[in-house]
């Protein structure tokens, strides 16, 4: 028997496989193929053989996972890139409709109710956590329905976990608005505590900006009411 036909018998007993043997060798696969017909390994080699061929092709799938996930982010980059520079900048009736549309969606628009009757006032009031949210309807109260900041109020809502100074200092940044305009803090248990959501899903809590103006209020929800009744495209040529 030829001495590397007898050396690749040896490393197929030893549960190595086609390719190990085809490098250390320097034998092509094919001819290890025809050496090998009829051979019959040990149940230690068979072992061996397969849990190298698993271990290669979980290897070749986390690879290819690792590959398809950085694609998918630079589509995902790319087509947010694109939709972003999309919007031009903001004109008046843009920011007005835009505004409408934020109230519509998150402001408080339910009839005020004391002791079983409506009361006719009415602030202008809205909930949230999103700075950027917050950002853009203090930009439609000030720039759209004219509120002097004077007139603007703040309420922070945070959880037992978070750091209330931290969070006024973030949020009169933000609005920049004085403290004095901020009203008195609430301490929420947060649903995370309960384990219904993720730890720290609010980074920031929850603020509510609130304007006491009911001429406003009605003003906005007329703005709404335009909204919904006109809110069929017209048919362009």
């Amino acid at each position: 028997m030829r001495t590397d036909k007898f050396k690749a018998y040896k490393l197929r007993a030893q549960g190595r496989s086609y390719n190990e043997i085809s490098k250390l060798l320097k034998i092509p696969k094919s001819t290890l193929s025809s050496w090998f017909i009829g051979l019959e390994l040990s149940d230690e080699a068979k072992d061996r053989i397969k849990n190298r061929v698993y271990e290669k092709s979980t290897k070749a799938l986390i690879q290819r996972n690792v590959v398809q996930t950085h694609l998918a982010e630079k589509r995902t980059k790319k087509i947010r890139d694109e939709a972003r520079d999309s919007i031009a900048t903001l004109k008046k009736n843009d920011l007005l409709l835009l505004g409408t549309s934020l109230y519509w969606a998150e402001g408080h628009k339910r009839p005020l109710i004391r002791k079983g009757r409506v009361i006719t006032s009415h602030p202008v009031s809205l909930t949230n956590s999103d700075p950027k949210l917050i950002a853009l309807f203090l930009k439609f109260l000030r720039q759209t329905c004219k509120v002097p900041d004077n007139k603007i109020r703040v309420n922070l809502r945070y959880f037992e976990h978070q750091n209330e100074s931290y969070l006024l200092s973030y949020w009169q940044s933000l609005t920049q608005l004085p403290q004095s305009q901020f009203t008195k803090s609430y301490v929420g248990v947060s649903i995370s505590s309960q384990r219904k959501r993720p730890y720290n899903i609010l980074p920031y809590g929850v603020v509510q900006i609130r304007v006491s103006d009911t001429s406003l209020f009605h003003k906005i929800m007329g703005w709404i009411e335009g909204l919904s009744s006109k809110g069929k495209l017209e048919n362009e040529d």
